[in-house]
């Protein structure tokens, strides 16, 4: 699980996943919302084959691929990834 980073500088808000992806939002939730959406995003183009690096950068960390591949499936199996992504342990968030 890549360390998850929140930084708010006025009213804007970001959440940082490890150096590889963030989300960005007027509140936290809309921050988590955005930050949820862009990771799966990259998780659905490492599935089918679309995620590609330019040879001009480095290679992506191995352990960001796995943790992206683990989302997918995840998400496959219509689990919730939004706890796998922001962190959260079992139960917590869950309405009452």
């Amino acid at each position: 699980m890549p360390p998850l980073v929140i930084q708010e500088h006025g009213r804007p808000c970001r959440l940082l996943l490890g150096g590889d992806a963030w989300g960005d939002g007027p509140t936290l939730q809309e921050a988590a919302d955005d930050l949820v959406d862009r990771v799966m995003r990259h998780a659905a183009a490492l599935r089918a084959g679309g995620f590609r690096c330019p040879t001009d950068l480095s290679p992506p960390d191995p352990r960001w691929l796995d943790f992206l591949y683990e989302v997918g499936e995840i998400a496959a199996r219509g689990g919730d990834v939004r706890r796998l992504i922001l962190g959260m342990p079992d139960g917590l968030g869950q309405a009452a």
